[in-house]
């Protein structure tokens, strides 16, 4: 690939794929909580566990908002303006400044990849974006380093797999709240 066909700019988001499901399964694990504590009557307020796991959703919403920006200076991971301020896992290399590529692996088995810098920094390369065929292409194109053995850390189908997981999940929810709550299940079948 030559340089003179690579865009100007591109901006690679997180999967909607992952994006959707690890949302999903956020709801899925929390949404009962504050149904089950007010049955239970547990010490906390089921109003501040719902403030709480709002909260909890906004901060897993800002996690799945990570981009990577790739221009004709560089790369760029960053995040929306709205919630960088406290998630400051952000860098930015220019092209002349990466030196290589170095897969590391991960205490589950897999592995991840990081780009090294002259200095001998290393920065986490996103690896759950979308199009991140295209951009370990556009990383070749400009570095010169061979991306060929480069995958992404999770297939499709595992993603796949958790979404049908987590939509039974939910419905499981739906169940233990109907049944927790006899006045909410009552009132429905009457």
């Amino acid at each position: 690939m030559t340089t003179e066909f690579l865009p100007e700019q591109r901006v690679y988001r997180i999967s909607p794929l992952i994006r959707g499901t690890l949302l999903l399964l956020y709801l899925a694990l929390t949404s009962p909580l504050a149904s089950l504590a007010e049955v239970t009557e547990a010490p906390v307020s089921p109003r501040w566990l719902q403030v709480g796991l709002a909260i909890g959703f906004v901060l897993v919403y800002a996690a799945l908002s990570e981009q990577v920006e790739v221009s004709s200076a560089g790369i760029q991971v960053r995040y929306p303006t709205w919630c960088r301020w406290f998630l400051r896992r952000q860098w930015q290399l220019p092209w002349e400044a990466i030196a290589r590529i170095q897969p590391r692996s991960t205490g589950q088995g897999g592995l991840v990849y990081y780009l090294i810098d002259q200095q001998g920094q290393g920065y986490l390369l996103p690896m759950r974006i979308a199009g991140f065929a295209e951009l370990t292409r556009l990383l070749q194109a400009r570095t010169t380093i061979d991306m060929r053995d480069v995958r992404p850390l999770s297939q499709p189908w595992m993603y796949i797999i958790l979404l049908v997981l987590t939509l039974l999940l939910l419905l499981v929810d739906v169940w233990v709240v109907w049944v927790a709550l006899p006045d909410w299940s009552g009132a429905i079948a009457t």
